[in-house]
C-alpha cells in the first residue's frame, strides 16, 4: 500500500502558494472564526474567542457556522469572512 502526502501549500498547478505574513499584534484586530458545524465547535470558539479578546485584545470577531462538516465553505460566507485580519477553523469533535 502506498501512503500519499499532500501539501497544502501547492496550488492546483503545482505553483506553491504564499503564505500570508504573520500580523505583527492581535491587538486591535478582527478576527474570523469558522465553526465546522460539529458538536463542540461552539464551545471550543467561545473559549477562543475569551482568551483572544481578554490576553491578545482582539477588538472584534465574526463567526460563522457552516451548513455541515462534509461540504466547503459557501462562497457568500467566504465573502464575510474576508473582512477578518486573521480566520481560525476549527473542528469541534
Amino acid at each position: 500500500m502506498t501512503l500519499r502526502v499532500l501539501d497544502p501549500r501547492q496550488a492546483a498547478q503545482g505553483e506553491a502558494m504564499r503564505m500570508a505574513p504573520a500580523l505583527p499584534s492581535l491587538s486591535g484586530a478582527v478576527v474570523g472564526l469558522l465553526d465546522n458545524a460539529k458538536i463542540g465547535t461552539g464551545r471550543l470558539f467561545d473559549f477562543v474567542e475569551e482568551i483572544l479578546r481578554d490576553e491578545h485584545g482582539v477588538r472584534e470577531f465574526i463567526r460563522r457556522r457552516k451548513p455541515d462538516a462534509s461540504r466547503p465553505v459557501p462562497p457568500e460566507m467566504l465573502a464575510e469572512l474576508s473582512g477578518a485580519d486573521a480566520i481560525l477553523s476549527a473542528i469541534g469533535d
